[in-house]
């Protein structure tokens, strides 16, 4: 394993780093972080603030100057670092993953020199990352994103994807793309008792954008305060992560604040406690084009934790079709504020009278044993 050895990031958890084998090699080299005082927020604040500042010149410059990422200066130095490891510590598979893209240009030197075969894993898009509209690209850094695109797409020996709509874009560059989805693990999945919320809560769990922001559902909720007493007195709202500051304000707008709560970021564990105490939880996918391959990951977890899931998001994307197929929640164009409204009727009225539970099917499958399984089959062909 390669990483940083200095990397800038404004939400750590220590605590992830006991998932680790003891038996894995792990090399690490300084970062030049160019975020660390010129791409992210100030202050470690709640802003859903993902890749970008809100100072748009530096965002300008980092989308113009910086491509495919904030993390280009570290590709130089890697390779070189790489190439003598690598020299003395022959590998069977190089993986590379991303985002941040850059990685994926380090195991491209590396197997142009070494001729090892190369999986290269997309857990997003490249070019069509819902905020690179934040970096105000210019036509010239356009075509130099898009050029190194393609040029690791047709040259890795194997590319792995997430979701359906990101596979069939690939496969127009590479005819051996796989697709192996996000997960959830043993402690997710675990039997640990815990109480359900007294409250008719909904729930959010991680990053939210701007771009995410649900102005349809919380104008329903305001509505349903405003027309029934019992569910004024049931209603809670909580947003458990790093929230962009439009949530805060459109809720203060609306008169919720009450009925709000904002925790803030918190390790994972106390995150799988929120999705599992939760009586119903919510996906926001980004309302932006081309948002039908955006599968975020918490998805799986909330499956795994079995209390139903509202999602706001694209009609006939790769989401609908999974919380279709595992029977695990409810998905809703984000302007369908009739259909909004009613899906919360239904929940809230299953939720006075003891009948809010879901009935997931198959999601063994997203088990992260059996995702493992998949990953292990594939590095066994492109080694042979």
């Amino acid at each position: 394993m390669y990483c940083p050895e200095n990397p800038n990031y404004l939400k750590t958890d220590e605590s992830l780093l006991r998932e680790v084998s003891n038996d894995t090699t792990i090399l690490k080299t300084p970062v030049t972080e160019v975020s660390k005082f010129a791409f992210r927020p100030k202050k470690k604040t709640t802003s859903g603030v993902a890749n970008a500042t809100n100072n748009k010149l530096l965002s300008f410059i980092r989308g113009n100057f910086f491509t495919p990422d904030a993390k280009v200066l570290w590709v130089k130095p890697s390779v070189e670092f790489l190439t003598d490891y690598l020299t003395e510590n022959p590998v069977d598979v190089i993986i590379s993953t991303g985002p941040p893209h850059s990685m994926h240009l380090i195991a491209q030197q590396l197997k142009k020199s070494f001729d090892i075969p190369w999986m290269a894993d997309f857990r997003d898009p490249w070019t069509d990352l819902y905020y690179n509209k934040d970096f105000y690209q210019l036509g010239f850094a356009k075509r130099k994103n898009k050029r190194l695109e393609e040029k690791v797409l047709k040259t890795a020996d194997v590319v792995v994807t997430v979701g359906n709509e990101l596979k069939k874009y690939f496969d127009r560059f590479n005819s051996n793309v796989e697709l192996i989805t996000n997960g959830f693990d043993d402690e997710v999945d675990n039997h640990e008792k815990i109480e359900l919320s007294q409250k008719f809560s909904l729930s959010y769990i991680g990053l939210l954008p701007k771009s995410s922001l649900p102005t349809n559902l919380l104008m329903a909720i305001q509505c349903l305060i405003d027309e029934n007493s019992d569910f004024k007195n049931d209603i809670e709202l909580n947003f458990i992560g790093d929230i962009h500051e439009s949530v805060s304000a459109l809720i203060h707008e609306l008169q919720l604040s009450n009925y709000t709560n904002f925790f803030g970021y918190v390790p994972h564990k106390e995150a799988i406690k929120y999705q599992k105490s939760a009586q119903v939880l919510l996906v926001l996918i980004p309302n932006v084009n081309g948002n039908k391959g955006i599968i975020t990951g918490k998805v799986f977890e909330y499956m795994a934790a079995n209390r139903p899931i509202l999602a706001l998001g694209p009609i006939n994307g790769d989401l609908q079709s999974i919380l279709t197929n595992s029977n695990a929640g409810t998905i809703i164009d984000y302007d369908d504020y009739v259909k909004i409204k009613s899906v919360l009727i239904e929940l809230y009225t299953k939720f006075k009278t003891q009948k809010l539970a879901i009935r997931s099917k198959g999601i063994e499958k997203y088990h992260r044993r059996n995702l493992t399984k998949q990953l292990a089959a594939i590095i066994k062909q492109i080694k042979s």
